[in-house]
């Protein structure tokens, strides 16, 4: 699995880079979110978060700005029935990821279908199965009361991509939290994987 990319910009497009890591060059397709974040140009270095996506006649590799955004995107892909890359990439496109939290919060169908492909049926099913599902809303509602810290909101929302219960991820990032008060998103993860692998 090809986790980040790090290297030199060959090619720079709205939807797609082109990055050279060692000699090899990778295409990722991006939203338009991480197009507008990076600024990309030919030649400059770019730190990209990535998904490998694999079906059986096609391996497509995603790109992301941020940990959030990637987050999001394997939300809709793994947790939402009917939602594939090419509408979790237009979701990204075409709303800043705060909003699309806010929006599942407020359960706000109208403002989802406002994105392209996304009509009021889908729209009321992302609502609907990332709260029943998840629980990710609840994390984003603490973490936008100052319930959670952002660091640890964050990585709630990296162990639930990765297929645990909202409220075990809580539970192993509060354990990290307990000991280690002042840890970094990527240092809460590795701490409650291990909790909950143990």
């Amino acid at each position: 699995m090809i986790a980040r990319l790090r290297g030199n910009i060959i090619e720079a497009f709205p939807n797609r880079l082109i990055v050279d890591c060692h000699g090899v060059g990778y295409q990722a397709i991006i939203p338009v979110s991480t197009y507008d974040s990076l600024h990309p140009t030919e030649g400059s270095f770019v730190d990209l978060r990535t998904h490998l996506h694999i079906r059986e006649n096609a391996q497509t590799l995603y790109g992301f700005a941020t940990e959030e955004e990637r987050d999001v995107f394997l939300l809709l892909i793994e947790r939402v029935s009917g939602i594939g890359p090419a509408i979790a990439l237009a979701i990204l496109s075409g709303m800043p990821v705060n909003q699309f939290k806010s929006a599942v919060v407020a359960g706000d169908s109208v403002l989802l279908s406002k994105t392209k492909g996304i009509g009021k049926k889908t729209a009321e099913r992302i609502i609907l199965e990332l709260k029943d599902k998840v629980g990710v809303t609840d994390t984003w509602q603490d973490a936008a009361s100052g319930q959670v810290s952002a660091p640890a909101a964050d990585a709630e929302l990296a162990l639930i991509a990765l297929g645990y219960k909202q409220v075990d991820a809580r539970k192993a990032v509060r354990t990290v939290l307990d000991t280690q008060p002042s840890s970094t998103t990527e240092a809460l993860i590795r701490g409650a994987l291990r909790t909950l692998q143990s």
